[in-house]
């Protein structure tokens, strides 16, 4: 890792806080780069039609998963931004994505004609992803509050024939609040949190940088509002997948403590069945207990999945 992307002592203070034992494994780890997997965008193109595409090119393709084949891995060292610029990228084929960011779609389990919400929605990939799920049934409101990331968001959607998606550009609190004044309630919710990044060094090192704790503090506050306000234009027995890609609990077990007080017995979390090693939730943390329900949580660590770092937790309306 560059000299100039050196941790901040409070940052590597609290990792091993966090992690004790699983520290020097996960440190090892996050100073190497990310393997490179994309998804198959089934809204185009069969799965087994692009992995014969992709070895034509002399690719080498893996699928981890077996109940997910969309997902896969290049082993194959590629030039750099052949990624992005071939051919079968740009017609859409499939999405370059991190596994660890497709996981939150797959708690979701967005299915067709159900009516979903992408509260935090650019650059796209998860909407994309559930689009196809979806089999471009159904409806999705993709928001976004930034113009630029909404153009992003756009020109993605567009690429992958995602045609079931109507975007909206609104700060997320505000938008909640008006759909709930008029009546609009949604089967499934995805609030993938804008957060502090940490489960993404490996990627973007530059977040070592940019690390504060303050901005921990800040952010955890407007989750909190952001995932509240989402419950409240959630229907009865529907669900909600909120995630970061961070690991700070503040962020994370911190904010569903907060909506568990808030919403009492209306919420319940559920425990995920995710395709890969998932560390349950803490319930202690800097001074702070966590009602234990935190626990169903999902703690996705780079050192146990080879993958960037992830947070995610299913919640149900009782």
């Amino acid at each position: 890792m560059k000299s100039n992307y050196e941790p901040k002592p409070p940052f590597i203070e609290r990792m091993k806080k966090l992690l004790r034992s699983d520290f020097e494994e996960y440190w090892k780890i996050s100073q190497t780069e990310p393997r490179v997997s994309i998804r198959a965008n089934t809204l185009k193109i069969p799965i087994s039609d692009l992995m014969k595409k992709l070895e034509d090119k002399g690719w080498k393709v893996k699928q981890p998963f077996e109940n997910y084949p969309e997902i896969m891995i290049v082993e194959s060292e590629l030039k750099p931004g052949e990624l992005g610029r071939a051919l079968e990228h740009l017609l859409g084929y499939y999405y370059a994505q991190e596994i660890a960011s497709m996981l939150p779609v797959l708690a979701l389990n967005p299915k067709p004609d159900e009516f979903v919400l992408d509260l935090c929605a650019a650059p796209g990939s998860k909407t994309t992803q559930m689009s196809a799920m979806m089999k471009n049934k159904g409806t999705i409101i993709a928001n976004d509050p930034k113009l630029d990331r909404i153009k992003i968001l756009a020109s993605n959607l567009e690429r992958c024939g995602s045609s079931n998606v109507v975007i909206t550009k609104q700060n997320g609190i505000s938008l909640c609040k008006n759909l709930k004044k008029s009546g609009f309630e949604f089967d499934k919710i995805l609030v993938d949190a804008p957060c502090s990044g940490e489960g993404t060094i490996r990627s973007s090192p530059k977040t070592l940088l940019m690390w504060n704790i303050n901005a921990i503090k800040s952010l955890s506050k407007l989750q909190k509002i952001l995932l509240s306000s989402a419950i409240e234009i959630l229907k009865i027995n529907g669900e909600i997948v909120y995630s970061t890609c961070t690991h700070a609990p503040e962020e994370n077990e911190g904010v569903l403590d907060f909506i568990l007080k808030k919403f009492g017995n209306k919420i319940k979390i559920e425990k995920t069945n995710l395709p890969i090693e998932c560390v349950k939730g803490i319930i202690k943390w800097d001074g702070e207990h966590y009602d234990k329900e935190v626990e169903k949580s999902c703690r996705i660590y780079p050192q146990n999945s080879n993958t960037e770092g992830f947070f995610i937790a299913k919640i149900k309306k009782n």
